[in-house]
């Protein structure tokens, strides 16, 4: 049922939604030039690499030393619109439909990530990430690193349809008030860096580099 729900939702989505689509891709091809959308590889189920796509929302500024400047400095102020209404992960739509992401589901984080997990933490892999997931109807962004991956974990145990349609209709809320989009302070949330007791796996690596980074 859910992969049903997933494709019909996705398709509807869509096809509601391609005025919006169109005009967010003009607007940041004309404020950013180059490509609108970015791309970058992130694990999904069992830690598969996979593209995922979104609307980009920082410049690509470098400085002297070649490495890309802070995120703060490279938002755009349409950028900083995307993200806070969250328009910017309309184009994962596209991952659902291909059964790389479900609408609902753990986040898709950085590949940098999987050898720091705990295994505990692993299990957040044990389905497909998704657009929106109970971390993010729990505080989102401005969660510590560890209380969000067990929220991740407590979604795995306790999926369900019904849990689904509540995550939606709660996302709603929270797109609507801007709530939680990063932590006070901060243009998108700090990198995860392990566990403090440096509890991590071993064995749970990605097969790829990742491509160009924009932030989670």
């Amino acid at each position: 049922m859910k992969r049903s729900f997933d494709v019909l939702a996705a398709l509807l989505a869509l096809a509601l939604l391609s005025p919006l689509l169109l005009a967010i891709w003009l607007s940041i091809r004309m404020t950013l030039g180059g490509p609108a959308l970015f791309r970058q590889l992130r694990p999904g189920k069992n830690g598969t690499l996979f593209e995922m796509v979104k609307f980009r929302s920082m410049r690509q500024d470098r400085g002297a030393d070649g490495a890309p400047l802070p995120d703060a400095q490279r938002m755009t102020r349409l950028g900083a619109r995307l993200r806070a209404t969250s328009l910017d992960e309309l184009p994962e739509l596209w991952n659902v439909l291909r059964g790389d992401m479900s609408l609902v589901g753990p986040r898709p984080l950085l590949p940098d990530y999987l050898p720091l997990y705990s295994e505990r933490q692993r299990r957040r892999h044990d389905v497909r990430p998704g657009i929106t997931g109970w971390a993010q109807v729990n505080g989102r962004n401005a969660l510590p690193w560890q209380q969000r991956l067990e929220l991740d974990v407590w979604y795995v145990e306790n999926r369900s349809f019904a849990l689904d349609m509540r995550i939606l209709w709660r996302t709603f809320s929270k797109v609507l008030h801007r709530e939680g989009i990063s932590a006070p302070g901060s243009a998108t949330m700090e990198p995860f860096r392990g566990n403090p007791d440096g509890n991590a796996p071993t064995s749970f690596h990605e097969s790829r580099p990742a491509t160009h980074k924009e932030s989670p």
